[in-house]
């Protein structure tokens, strides 16, 4: 009996230790990329209307963010100054957004996605030819056509933005979407209203 017993622990022993290494297994670690898209909160489920949405929209405010640099030495009147600093800090963090879903989606951003509607409605306006207009105007003249230009470039941006909202299914897309469209009717009618006073 006692030999028995004998050879019986060190099976039993093995057999737990079999057990614990079997229970480490199940939480194991989850994979890089998997630990990256969930850090990053973006789903992978995406169609040609978010893929079009973000290759446009990224160059699109990058056009509205080099018309705001040009605020702080030429405009004339502070509202405007707030106004353009207000886009700048608005769009910055929303460009750095679509650089993740781009990654997360591996798409490649260079060129467009397609989109024919435009800031002055003929062709899609990026704001560079904006920024150039702007360049050598200071002072009330540069107010007044800076406000024109960016009404008309946000105007752009939240028809392109409805257009994300009725035909992507990407749900960080719609609320990226969504963002946009609240935040630049707000600076639209502050523009305005603007536009009346410089």
């Amino acid at each position: 009996m006692n030999r028995t017993l004998k050879l019986a622990a060190p099976l039993v022993g093995l057999a737990l230790a079999l057990s614990a290494c079997g229970g480490s297994t199940e939480t194991a670690t989850p994979t890089t990329s998997a630990t990256q898209d969930s850090a990053q909160g973006i789903s992978t489920q995406f169609n040609d209307a978010d893929q079009a949405f973000i290759k446009d929209m990224s160059p699109h405010h990058s056009g509205a963010l080099a018309m705001a640099e040009l605020a702080p030495t030429r405009a004339g009147n502070a509202d405007v100054k707030a106004i353009a600093a207000q886009i700048s800090a608005a769009q910055e963090p929303e460009i750095e957004r679509m650089k993740a879903m781009a990654e997360a989606w591996k798409v490649d951003m260079a060129g467009g996605g397609g989109h024919s509607m435009g800031s002055t409605g003929g062709g899609m306006s990026m704001g560079g030819d904006d920024a150039a207009a702007l360049t050598p105007l200071n002072g009330a003249t540069f107010d007044k056509e800076f406000l024109t230009r960016m009404i008309a470039h946000h105007t752009s941006a939240i028809m392109m933005s409805e257009t994300e909202l009725a035909d992507g299914e990407n749900p960080q897309g719609k609320e990226l979407a969504e963002q946009i469209i609240a935040a630049q009717k707000t600076e639209i009618t502050k523009m305005t209203a603007l536009l009346t006073q410089v």
